[in-house]
């Protein structure tokens, strides 16, 4: 990898900022000083690397939170329609980044963009059972103990060709309109063809929560942030990467 784009996506400011860093003599490597902003580091040179006298922590990957707003496309790229792409940060946006599973063009919340593949995969197999939590507000009576049942029992959803059978979900019911369900599997539209099932058309739709990571207060809509270490350790924790 190049120095300068080690250094840019790993949070020492723009390519730019870095190259300025370089060109003044900043940046050493095992007690070298470097100048070329295109050298070349290798994986074993990394923890090698000093800027201004300080040891730098190159990243490898890349693990964001996105709160998605409403009305953007879960895809890294769309010439006719807003994207999550659009909010990656400009240094990192060439890092191979992909949105972990999908939220739809009108569901809001949670989405970790991340460039370790084997996470995501494990974040979106239904075989890690990895729980996910979606705030739903919807027209029609107040869903009942019957609904919360059936959700725990497994729902067979009659809307497609064949009979779908879902794995079993926690419904709590809420004030008013709204609740709360756990998935923890991803069927395309799932949560909106379960209320459909339940003759209750979703009005709005958001995920609050994927495994232990919650997307909690602070993160207004389209607002973006990497993951803290316990994060992304509490991730690779629930899918048995570590």
């Amino acid at each position: 990898m190049r120095l300068d784009k080690a250094l840019a996506s790993s949070g020492y400011g723009t390519r730019t900022e870095v190259k300025a860093l370089i060109s003044k003599g900043l940046v050493s490597l095992d007690g070298t000083v470097i100048k070329d902003p295109g050298f070349k580091i290798s994986d074993d040179q990394k923890d090698l690397i000093e800027v201004a006298g300080q040891s730098a922590t190159i990243k490898d990957k890349i693990y964001l939170l996105l709160n998605k707003p409403d009305g953007v496309l879960t895809a890294m790229e769309d010439k006719r329609l807003p994207h999550v792409g659009q909010f990656i940060p400009s240094n990192i946006i060439n890092r191979k980044i992909s949105p972990v599973g999908r939220l739809d063009f009108h569901t809001t919340g949670l989405l970790i963009l991340t460039n370790d593949g084997e996470l995501s995969h494990r974040l979106t197999s239904p075989v890690y059972g990895i729980s996910k939590v979606y705030e739903v507000t919807y027209d029609g009576p107040v869903l009942t103990e019957a609904e919360v049942n059936e959700a725990k029992a497994g729902i067979t959803l009659t809307d497609q060709d064949k009979p779908v059978n879902l794995h079993p979900a926690e419904l709590k019911i809420k004030d008013g309109n709204s609740a709360c369900l756990t998935l923890t599997e991803g069927k395309t539209h799932e949560v909106r063809r379960i209320f459909a099932h339940w003759e209750r058309p979703v009005l709005t739709l958001k995920r609050i929560s994927v495994g232990d990571l919650a997307l909690g207060d602070n993160l207004a809509e389209g607002q973006i942030r990497e993951l803290t270490e316990e994060e992304i350790n509490g991730l690779k924790k629930i899918t048995k990467l570590n």
